[in-house]
Parts: C-alpha cells; sequence; structure tokens
C-alpha cells in the first residue's frame, strides 16, 4: 500500500510517498515540496500545484493520501491561499481515484510521538526513525507531510 501524505500550501506544499510492507514497516518512496512563485497570479500557482501533483501521482501511484488539516488562528489571507491549494490537492486525490484522510496537526504529533504539542524537531526525529531514515528530512514541510502519511498507516487498519 502506498500513501501520499500532503502538507498543503500555495508556496511551499510538501509531500512525502511512503510504501507499507506486508509486515506494516513503512519506507520512503520519494519526499519533497513544490515550490511556487511568490509574486505570481494565485491561479497560476494553484495550476503549478496541480500540474506537479499530478506527475507526482502518475509517477508514484499512491492508493491513499493524507492530507493535514489547515490550523489557522492569525492571517485569515495565508488561511484563505493555503485552503485554495488543499482544493486542488483534494480535488487531485478524488480524480485519481484515491481514498481522502484528513488529520489534524494534534492528531499527527499524537499518532508519531505519543504527545500531541510535540515541536517540529521531535516530529522530524520521529519521520526519521520510523523511516530509517539517515537525517531527518531537511523542510519542515516534507517532514510534515510524510508525518501526515505516517499517521495514516499507524491509525487506519491495513487493507
Amino acid at each position: 500500500m502506498r500513501i501520499l501524505g500532503i502538507d498543503p500550501g500555495t508556496g511551499i506544499l510538501g509531500f512525502g510517498v511512503i510504501e507499507i510492507d506486508d509486515k506494516n514497516k513503512a519506507h520512503l518512496v520519494d519526499a519533497g515540496v513544490i515550490r511556487t512563485v511568490v509574486h505570481e497570479d494565485t491561479s497560476v500557482r494553484l495550476l503549478t500545484i496541480y500540474d506537479e501533483l499530478t506527475s507526482i501521482i502518475k509517477e508514484f501511484r499512491p492508493q491513499i493520501m493524507a492530507v493535514e488539516k489547515l490550523f489557522f488562528a492569525k492571517n485569515v489571507t495565508t488561511a484563505m491561499t493555503v485552503a485554495q491549494a488543499r482544493g486542488v490537492v483534494l480535488l487531485l486525490g478524488k480524480q485519481h481515484n484515491m481514498e481522502l484522510h484528513e488529520y489534524t496537526p494534534l492528531q499527527i504529533k499524537q499518532a508519531l510521538t505519543g504527545y500531541g504539542r510535540a515541536n517540529k524537531k521531535q516530529i522530524q526525529e520521529m519521520v526519521k526513525i520510523i523511516l530509517g531514515l539517515k537525517e531527518v528530512p531537511r523542510s519542515d514541510d516534507c517532514a510534515d507531510a510524510l508525518a501526515a502519511a505516517i499517521c495514516h498507516s499507524m491509525t487506519q487498519p491495513a487493507n
């Protein structure tokens, strides 16, 4: 089973593809970020996300998508553009017949560390340990996307 984790964003969208083997162990397939040009029109940025994520889905063929839910308290404008990126992500998941699951940051932290208030470094370290990586993922967005995918693998029964 392959899971695509997504940390949504308009400027930087993190993604991580993991594979769960017969022994329910998670393995890294690919991970990274999709970057858009800061001062470009929002519609162009969303199209970039759509096109690049489509390529990732076609190449790695995940069956499940785990998306981090929005959690904003300060900037309404940022929340709206991130929500637009999430819409593109969810649309792509449905277009490619993927199971869609959404997790709050609290749920992801709880699943990976057992503590809902874990900090970024703790999450990154658990991603490294669970996937058997030599070092933590360099981008926070990439690590968060992998964490969403791992969260799904740890909280849902194996198919």
